[in-house]
């Protein structure tokens, strides 16, 4: 059985943007989004702005992976506390989180010519503060 796994850190605001983050950090995402922007009633996703800063690189260990990450955010560790709980207080929604994402790929245990395309199950470890 193989394994693919990534590793991203996100900041998530409804009132701040990605490019505000990124002003306030110094530091360049490698993801943003908008979730929400587009939803029509019932508006069932909550509209936020999302930064991220992710590892994909393949070969890793998590361990590895986390530290890439860790490592691009430790330099603006104390902007990123200030950041944090500024989002915290004035807005009382959004925050951080450290995921994990896991795919386990059966695709390797199929028998040969097998049409069988459901092969890959997910599982996920977050760590929010």
């Amino acid at each position: 059985m193989s394994l693919n796994q990534y590793i991203y850190f996100a900041i998530s605001s409804v009132g701040t943007t990605a490019d505000e983050i990124t002003q306030l950090l110094g530091v360049e995402p490698d993801e943003v989004t908008v979730r929400g922007s587009t939803a029509t009633s019932p508006h069932a996703i909550p509209f936020c702005h999302v930064w991220k800063v992710v590892c994909r690189e393949p070969g890793l260990t998590v361990d590895e992976q986390i530290g890439r990450v860790i490592g691009r955010l430790r330099p603006r560790m104390e902007a990123l506390i200030h950041l944090t709980a500024r989002l915290a207080t004035e807005e009382g929604s959004g925050g951080t989180i450290l995921q994990v994402e896991r795919f386990f790929n059966r695709r390797d245990e199929q028998p040969s010519g097998s049409s069988d395309d459901t092969t890959c199950s997910a599982g996920a470890w977050t760590a929010r503060w």
